[in-house]
């Protein structure tokens, strides 16, 4: 809950941090206004760590580039354009922005630049009231015209201006609305969300790239769930992630099955859990978190109804890695970042036969050469992927969960199981077998990998003798 007085003396100790005053000096004496604005602002009357801190001025680019010079180590004008430099100011990166008074043709998101005279006016244009407020420097005096304050004691996200207004000019603020809703945990008011609803299908002018941004930014929130949720409720996630909604599949009165979207969601939950008490000090896993989101969207197309009540989704993995990777190509997702999601989801299932019976050391090992690089990201997805209520069955498998990872830790102390390839190369092969490169050879080593898997190191000189084995009964 937000504290006033403390609030006040966290903007106070902002305002005197060595950059904020080094700027607002230089641009006191130069004759022009400088304001603490938006994100910095908010963050620092909730109490939370602000990573950038973002100036508006009343000085046009020119100006603001010519006070910035002697001050900083170094500057960049790429947002010249739309009124904002960059500079690097007593080891902080910095932006300046000239007063904004944009406006929006309705029909991309481009924003036609002009230039305002106020600070007021600036502020009205912003997405939310919490981001609308700014704290004026050296004088440090909080500006507030469209109720901010109220609303951070209110926890609530509320446009400055109408929403269909707001949300018409610029309808990526409606994806900005539930991130911000999960960063803070902040409820959205209910205009704010019925605009959203409304105007859901305006989110097609909005370019793939910044969808995926603002999808990454919400997926590294401590609690992305609540986001989800607004997203779902409003209809947005059905414009650009249609498969998420249809996880909500319809359960009849004989056939009864898990919600698979609230168990999705439970899924990304304790995943983020898991990543943190497995990772404390690592940053967001956006593609964990993915494949957490999207494990089963496969379910859907494979669902079948079964005589006598049941259920059955048979290859959902399968078919939800493919789904989940022409989805996330339209996002424009990076290939690195599609692969590991897509490999994540095919092999979700993998673990839950070892629960049944445990599994061999061979079988053991193709798990491991299976996961590769994404195992300890395959330990957690599988891991959260138990969501039952069933307390003797989610105990058998966290027990049977522990019992593969100690075995995989054995062997691999044992065995170099990262590492894992036949104990003869391609080049010892050819020599091995007098043969030249082509087929065969990987066929010889596609041989030993097996071996190798099956029954762990055994020695070159066994695996020589195998291989020729092999090769003579080829004929």
């Amino acid at each position: 809950m937000l504290n006033m007085a403390e609030g006040i003396v966290r903007l106070g100790a902002l305002a005197a941090s060595p950059v904020v005053s080094t700027l607002a000096d230089a641009f006191a004496a130069a004759g022009h206004d400088l304001a603490i604005v938006g994100g910095p602002v908010r963050d620092a009357l909730l109490g939370r760590t602000t990573n950038d801190l973002d100036f508006t001025t009343d000085a046009l680019p020119d100006e603001i580039l010519r006070i910035v010079k002697p001050i900083s180590t170094a500057q960049w004008d790429i947002g010249r354009a739309f009124g904002t430099i960059g500079a690097k100011v007593a080891g902080e990166q910095v932006e300046v922005t000239t007063y904004r008074a944009d406006s929006y043709d309705g029909v991309t998101r481009k924003p036609t630049v002009e230039f305002g005279d106020t600070l007021e006016g600036d502020l009205v244009r912003r997405d939310f009231t919490v981001n609308s407020m700014a704290l004026r420097v050296p004088g440090r005096t909080l500006v507030d015209p469209t109720g901010g304050v109220e609303d951070l004691v209110a926890g609530r996200l509320r446009t400055p201006a109408d929403p269909s207004v707001s949300f018409g000019e610029d309808p990526l603020r409606m994806l900005r609305a539930a991130r911000f809703a999960s960063q803070l945990g902040f409820e959205v008011h209910p205009a704010t969300a019925a605009a959203m609803a409304e105007l859901r299908e305006t989110l097609s002018i909005v370019s793939p790239e910044r969808i995926h941004g603002e999808l990454v930014r919400l997926l590294q929130t401590d609690d992305p769930v609540r986001g989800i949720r607004l997203l779902v409720e409003s209809g947005l996630m059905a414009q650009f992630l249609p498969e998420i909604p249809a996880l909500q599949l319809e359960v009849d009165e004989h056939h009864h099955h898990k919600d698979v979207y609230e168990h999705s969601l439970t899924v990304l939950r304790q995943a983020i859990d898991l990543e943190k008490t497995r990772n404390p000090d690592a940053a967001p896993d956006v593609p964990l978190r993915l494949a957490a989101l999207l494990h089963d969207i496969g379910k859907p197309a494979t669902r079948r109804l079964e005589p006598g009540g049941g259920v059955t989704f048979y290859h959902h993995d399968i078919k939800g890695a493919r789904l989940a990777r022409k989805r996330l190509q339209a996002l424009r997702f990076d290939a690195d970042t599609i692969g590991v999601v897509t490999r994540l989801i095919e092999l979700h299932l993998r673990f839950f036969g070892y629960s049944e019976g445990a599994w061999t050391d061979s079988a053991v090992r193709r798990y491991v050469r299976d996961a590769g690089d994404e195992l300890e990201r395959l330990h957690i997805i599988t891991r959260a992927d138990v969501t039952t209520r069933n307390a003797k069955k989610a105990g058998r498998l966290a027990r049977a969960y522990d019992d593969i990872e100690r075995r995989i830790a054995e062997l691999s102390a044992q065995e170099e199981l990262a590492a894992m390839r036949p104990e003869l190369d391609g080049n010892r092969i050819q020599e091995v077998l007098g043969i030249p490169p082509g087929r065969e050879v990987g066929e010889a080593y596609r041989f030993l990998l097996d071996l190798r898997l099956d029954e762990g190191i055994i020695g070159e000189d066994e695996a020589e003798r195998r291989l020729r084995e092999w090769w003579a009964a080829r004929g």
